[in-house]
């Protein structure tokens, strides 16, 4: 049984139908600029780093809450995996076409900054493990910011787990990549 258009019945309860094919391109942009800002953010404050912290003491911006510390890491988070750089640059290329993949599909605004935080934050990674010493898929990721007890990390570690956070958030409350709901 169809409803009034933009709604469909199940079990006598309307829900909203996906989005369409204009809508979906404005989640698309709004996923193509989550991506670009964050993503120059996290490259021009890597940049920035080693030109200001190279061989220089840590720089307290809160005490020592918050200190800008140079780090030049090899392998994943907490520097673990330091022996599989090759690998962990070619797991982030996967991740980058199947984000790419999923973007194809946004039908909902946290979906596309979800999204959108994920492939800066990889792609911010990829960047330095493509572009850094010590060569292509085995360059160190850029780290600068240290909390206490806490490992060193970047803008585009910020990225991913703010991105898990909210795709967290939207499986929890149910709602699909294209703007749908789950059924209960």
């Amino acid at each position: 049984m169809q409803a009034a258009r933009g709604t469909s019945l199940s079990d006598d309860t309307a829900r909203p139908a996906v989005p369409s094919y204009p809508r979906r391109a404005r989640f698309r942009l709004l996923f193509a600029g989550v991506f670009a800002v964050l993503y120059a953010v996290d490259v021009v404050s890597k940049i920035l780093a080693v030109e200001h912290l190279t061989d220089r003491p840590d720089v307290e911006l809160v005490g020592d809450l918050l200190v800008l510390h140079l780090v030049r890491n090899p392998g994943a988070a907490f520097s673990t995996g330091t022996e599989y750089t090759v690998v962990l640059s070619c797991i982030a290329i996967a991740a980058v076409l199947v984000v790419l993949w999923l973007a194809r599909r946004i039908g909902d605004v946290v979906w596309a900054v979800a999204l959108g935080l994920l492939l800066a934050g990889v792609a911010g990674n990829l960047t330095d493990r493509l572009l850094r010493s010590p060569g292509p898929l085995r360059g160190h990721v850029i780290d600068m910011f240290m909390l206490p007890n806490w490992p060193v990390f970047n803008v585009a570690d910020m990225c991913i787990n703010v991105a898990a956070a909210l795709i967290l958030v939207q499986a929890f409350r149910g709602v699909r990549i294209d703007g749908g709901r789950e059924d209960r």
